[in-house]
C-alpha cells in the first residue's frame, strides 16, 4: 500500500526568489540540513529534465534522485528516487509554489507517495514529513533570511543584499539567427548568461514579447541593430535574479521581484538575460507575466501614438478626430483602437479577414474595412478622411494612405509589413498640408522616469478597463520560428508570446 505525505507552508519571500533556490536540483546541500554533499551525474545541468543528483545524507545514507519535470511557468517540479539505502520504494515527490495575493509571499506545497517495507510505514512517513519536508521549510526560511541564496561562493556568513551580485554564470538557452533570412534560420542554443555588469539586472525570463521588428532583424533589414548570429527580441517579463554594481536595492530591485523590460538592444529570446536597470519596471500584482510581455512594447507604443503624436486627449475644433488604424486586429492595433475610442475619437480600421474584423470591433473599432489588396481610401473618405493615420503596412499602402488622409492629417509610419517605405515626396504631403512622422518607441522612453510614467499609465488603463489585454498566442522558446512564420503570413490576431 502506498503512503502519502503532504505538507504546506507560507514562506515570507517573493515566489521568484524561492523558486530560484528550489529549481536548482543540485542546490539542496546549500540549504537543507540533512544533506551532506550532492553532485549532478554525467556533467548535466541541474535544471535539465532527466538529470540525476547523487548525494549523501548526514546520517550516512546515500540517495540518487532523478528530475522528472520542471515547469517555470507554474513553479512546479517533480522528482523520484532511482536508488537509495533508505527503504523508500517507488518514491515520487512534487513541489509546487504559488504566489500569496496578500503580500509578497509564497505558498509552498510539497507531497510524495511511496511504499515501505512492512512495519516501517509510520517510521518512514514521519521521517519524510518531519525530517525532510518540515525541516526543509525551516531550513529554507533560515537560508533566505541570511541571504544564503545571494552570496558569492566562499563569501562570509554576514554577506547581505548590498554585496550583490552573484558572480557566476547562469545556465540559459537562447534563439540565434544563424544567417539573415526566413524563420528557419532561427535555432535554439545553450548559452550561459554571464554575471550582470555594472548597472545591469539579471532576469530569469518567463514570457517574451514577439514584435514585427523582430522579423526585420531576422531578415537583416537593420544590420547595425543585429548582426548575423545575434538574438532577436526587445522585451520580456520574469523575475530578478541578481544585479551588478549600482543596480540593486538602491534602485528598488530585490531578488524575486516580478519585472518587465523594454530595451533597444535585441536579445530577449532567451531564458536568462542581463539588461540595464534603467530599462526595467516592476509589475503590479494584477499584471501577469504573459500580459506584460504581450503589452509593454505595444502598449507604450499605443500610449505615445494617442497622447503624443495623435494628441487625442486634447480638445479639437470641429469635433471628434477620425483615426485610421491599419492591422487593427494586431497587438498595437487593438490597443490603439481601444484607447482612441475611450478618448472620444472615431476609429476606422483595416483588417484582412472577417474574423479579424469582429475582433477589431470588440476592441472599439467603429468602422472596419476588410481588404487584402490595400484598397481603403475611398471608404475612408466617405467617412470624412483620416485626421490621424497609424500605418504599419509600408510601401504597398503608400498611395492609398495619401488619398485617405484628410486635410492637415497626420501620417504616422510605424512599420514596413509590406516592404520598406520609399522616401516620402514632400510635394505629395503639400497637397493637403499633411504631416508625416516615423517614430521609434525607444525615444519615448529614453529615461527611466519616462519609462515608469508611461508604464504606470499603461497599467492604470488596463486596471480601469480603458484597455484590455489583446488575445495572446503562445509558443515555446523553441517554437520561435513557427511564431515568426505565422506572423508573416498574417495568420495571427492580438499578441504573440514565447514562453521560456
Amino acid at each position: 500500500m502506498l503512503q502519502k505525505v503532504v505538507r504546506s507552508t507560507i514562506i515570507d519571500a517573493p515566489i521568484g526568489r524561492v523558486w530560484a533556490v528550489i529549481r536548482d536540483f543540485n542546490g539542496h546541500d546549500q540549504w537543507h540540513s540533512v544533506v551532506d554533499a550532492s553532485r549532478i551525474e554525467r556533467g548535466e545541468r541541474s535544471d535539465q529534465v532527466g538529470c540525476v543528483r547523487n548525494f549523501n545524507l548526514k546520517d550516512g545514507n546515500h540517495i540518487r534522485e532523478q528530475l522528472l519535470t520542471l515547469d517555470d511557468r507554474h513553479y512546479k517540479s517533480t522528482y523520484c528516487i532511482v536508488e537509495a539505502t533508505v527503504p523508500l520504494q517507488r518514491y515520487v515527490a512534487t513541489v509546487t509554489l504559488k504566489p500569496v495575493t496578500d503580500g509578497n509571499r509564497t505558498f509552498w506545497h510539497w507531497e510524495s507517495t511511496f511504499a515501505t517495507p512492512p512495519g516501517m510505514e509510520r517510521e518512514l512517513t514521519d521521517m519524510v514529513a518531519q525530517g525532510v519536508y518540515e525541516a526543509g521549510f525551516e531550513n529554507l526560511r533560515k537560508h533566505l533570511r541570511e541571504g544564503g541564496d545571494l552570496r558569492l561562493p566562499g563569501s562570509s556568513r554576514d554577506s547581505t543584499l548590498a554585496t550583490m551580485p552573484r558572480a557566476l554564470p547562469v545556465a540559459s538557452r537562447r534563439i540565434v539567427v544563424k544567417h539573415y533570412g526566413g524563420p528557419e534560420q532561427m535555432v535554439l542554443e545553450d548559452a550561459d548568461c554571464p554575471a550582470p555588469g555594472p548597472g545591469e539586472v539579471r532576469i530569469r525570463q518567463r514570457a517574451i514579447g514577439v514584435n514585427y521588428i523582430d522579423v526585420y532583424l531576422r531578415r537583416g533589414w537593420i544590420p547595425p541593430m543585429m548582426a548575423e548570429g545575434g538574438t532577436p527580441g526587445m522585451e520580456a517579463a520574469g523575475s530578478v535574479l541578481d544585479w551588478g554594481e549600482g543596480a540593486g536595492s538602491t534602485m528598488g530591485f530585490l531578488p524575486g521581484d516580478r519585472v518587465a523590460y523594454l530595451w533597444h538592444v535585441p536579445g530577449s529570446y532567451a531564458q536568462v538575460r542581463n539588461v540595464p536597470a534603467d530599462a526595467v519596471v516592476h509589475l503590479p500584482p494584477t499584471v501577469e507575466d504573459e500580459t506584460a510581455a504581450a503589452l509593454l512594447l505595444k502598449g507604450l507604443t499605443a500610449d505615445y501614438l494617442v497622447h503624443d503624436l495623435g494628441q487625442l486627449d486634447r480638445p479639437r475644433p470641429g469635433g471628434a478626430p477620425r483615426v485610421l488604424v491599419h492591422a487593427a486586429a494586431g497587438g498595437v492595433g487593438l490597443l490603439v483602437c481601444a484607447w482612441a475610442r475611450k478618448l472620444g475619437a472615431t476609429v476606422i480600421g483595416t483588417v484582412s479577414s472577417e474574423t479579424k474584423a469582429r475582433l477589431a470591433r470588440e476592441y472599439g473599432c467603429q468602422h472596419v474595412i476588410v481588404s487584402d489588396n490595400y484598397r481603403f481610401a475611398e471608404a475612408v473618405q466617405k467617412l470624412g478622411g483620416a485626421d490621424v493615420l497609424v500605418d504599419g503596412l509600408g510601401e504597398a499602402a503608400r498611395d492609398e494612405n495619401l488619398a485617405a488622409l484628410a486635410r492637415r492629417g497626420h501620417w504616422i509610419s510605424l512599420g514596413n509589413a509590406t516592404g520598406a517605405l520609399a522616401q516620402v515626396d514632400t510635394h505629395a504631403l503639400l497637397a493637403k498640408s499633411i504631416t508625416f512622422s516615423r517614430p521609434v518607441v525607444f525615444d519615448y522612453v529614453a529615461t527611466r522616469a519616462e519609462l515608469e510614467r508611461r508604464a504606470a499609465r499603461l497599467w492604470a488603463a488596463l486596471a480601469d478597463g480603458t484597455l484590455r489585454a489583446p488575445p495572446v498566442e503562445r509558443h515555446s522558446l523553441a517554437g520561435a520560428a513557427e511564431a515568426h512564420a505565422r506572423l508573416e503570413r498574417r495568420a495571427t490576431s492580438g499578441a504573440l508570446v514565447l514562453l521560456a
